[in-house]
């Protein structure tokens, strides 16, 4: 990693690292919405799991549809973690951490490498007390990531161009830019990552690798989880110009 890169890595980490409050209320109402209307364990799960394969912007709908009607005929290993992770991967023993779970879902048709970090991101927090949520799906997933765990932010369009800014002579994608960040942040620092989503959507306006980085006030209403008064907004906004100054420094 070059030090300019390095840099700017720096500079983003410190700044979602000082900033975590704003996208937790955002996804903690985010979860709230399709965890709320349901009561049984499998009924959250497949919320869940809707949810998250809908985030694609073209869902491979006749590959998925097998997964989910084997999920529906499933029930019965839909109500612990263990389970769950027994019935992604057929396999009665093995390790039962938020890393397999990241690979078990990665070897179901339809789920590709961002939805499966995404789902697995989703279960932890849902677990891990952070967010207003215990136990809310199961009393055996783990609170914690381990710190020998490998932990996957969900790269979409938003980051690879974050990325593009920053470096733009390599070609970004999921696997690249994960490595990079693995590479030089802990299981429990790529987690911290996970919020350059938000900070992203909210700042960019266009499409493709070279979209304007700028205050996109439009993006932040489009989000139903956000705080709508005036006083929130102009906060975001305050604090978005630091996010947008780092990619401007040299």
């Amino acid at each position: 990693m070059n030090t300019a890169t390095n840099s700017k890595l720096s500079s983003l980490f410190n700044f979602l690292n000082e900033n975590r409050d704003y996208n937790k209320k955002v996804q903690s109402n985010s979860y709230n919405l399709f965890l709320a209307p349901f009561d049984s364990i499998e009924d959250k799960l497949y919320s869940v799991l809707h949810h998250i394969a809908n985030t694609q912007s073209q869902p491979k709908i006749d590959i998925l549809a097998p997964f989910f009607q084997k999920v529906y005929s499933n029930k019965s290993q839909l109500h612990s973690f263990k389970t769950f992770m027994n019935f992604l991967t057929d396999v009665e023993s093995g390790v039962h951490n938020y890393e397999s779970l990241y690979y078990g879902m990665l070897r179901q048709k339809g789920w590709g490498n961002k939805t499966s970090a995404l789902f697995t991101k989703t279960i932890y927090h849902l677990h891990n007390g952070m967010y207003g949520f215990q136990n809310s799906i199961w009393g055996d997933a783990p609170k914690f990531i381990d710190k020998e765990e490998k932990i996957f932010l969900p790269v979409d369009a938003v980051i690879e161009a974050i990325f593009h800014r920053i470096n733009p002579s390599t070609k970004w994608n999921f696997h690249k830019i994960n490595k990079l960040l693995q590479d030089n942040y802990s299981s429990k620092e790529m987690e911290v990552w996970d919020d350059l989503w938000f900070w992203g959507f909210i700042n960019q306006r266009g499409s493709g690798l070279t979209r304007e980085f700028i205050w996109n006030e439009p993006k932040y209403w489009a989000l139903i989880e956000t705080t709508k008064d005036e006083a929130s907004i102009n906060k975001i906004k305050d604090i978005s110009m630091r996010f947008l100054k780092i990619f401007d420094d040299k």
